[in-house]
Parts: structure tokens; sequence; C-alpha cells
């Protein structure tokens, strides 16, 4: 067999695994080649559309609630959303709330089959140091993000 010879035959045989690679139905190359390329299309807009699924986050482990905090005037209007009950949650929640040094002053909670939290917490008249909302996010998340590990292990 001439050198020749083998390079159609290796370009056969390449074809037919890009044929068989894309579920090809084409016999000629140009066809072959153009059902390849629609594949890669399709592939890339099925990569776009699960990293759209998947969203912004880069957390290894979402939390499983959203979290908002508003400053007040005096202290912060946290909101606590899960779309699934979660037992536990609001005694996790409070006692971040007890750590930072913030007195709940008013609070709607909901558990039946979501959790909603809207709180409005206040400063500790004895508190010294000032709190700000991105630190009273943070605990409530790591309070959520603990009770999700603990209520995993059980």
């Amino acid at each position: 067999m001439s050198s020749g010879d083998r390079k159609k035959a290796v370009l056969y045989h390449q074809l037919q695994q890009l044929r068989a690679a894309t579920n090809s139905n084409a016999l000629n190359k140009a066809s072959i080649i153009v059902d390849a390329s629609n594949y890669i299309k399709e592939l890339k807009q099925k990569v776009d559309t699960l990293r759209q699924g998947v969203g912004t986050s880069t957390t290894p482990n979402p939390s499983p609630a959203q979290v908002t905090v508003e400053t007040l005037e005096r202290g912060f209007l946290i909101n606590v959303l899960s779309d699934k009950n979660s037992p536990g949650l609001l005694v996790s929640i409070l006692e971040a709330f007890e750590e930072l040094g913030l007195d709940v002053l008013d609070a709607r909670v909901s558990c039946s089959d979501t959790f909603q939290l809207e709180a409005v917490g206040g400063e500790n008249q004895g508190q010294a140091d000032s709190i700000d909302a991105h630190v009273v996010k943070q605990a409530v998340l790591q309070a959520i993000q603990n009770w999700s590990q603990s209520s995993e292990q059980d």
C-alpha cells in the first residue's frame, strides 16, 4: 500500500469516527464536517445553558437560603428565605444575632412549607463597636452554613 493510499485510509477512518461521534448519517466528507460543526454548536449551547442554570455562584456549597440585610437608622432589616422547611434554622440565626449583640426588635417568621424570616435587629446599648450590614449578613450566612452542615450529619 502506497503512502497516498495509507493517508486516504487514515482520513476515511477519521471521518468515520467523526461521523459516529456526532451521530451523523451523512456519507460524503463535506456533509460529515457540516454535521460535526452543527453538533459542536449544539454542545456549546448546552454548555452555556448549563452555566446559566448553575448561576453566578462560585461557592462550592451554596447556602440553602437567600439572605438580605439592609441598614436602618438604628439597626438592620434582615430577610432570610429558604424554599424548604428548615427545622432548627431559626434557632441558629437567633444565636448568631446574640453573638453579634443584636436585639430582635420585631420579627415575622413562617416555617410551614418554606422558611421566611423578616427581623429588625438593633444593637445592644452597651456595645462599643458598631457593626455594619455586611458583618450581619456574613454572620447569618455562617449560621445557615453551620446549621446546614449539622442537619446533613443527622
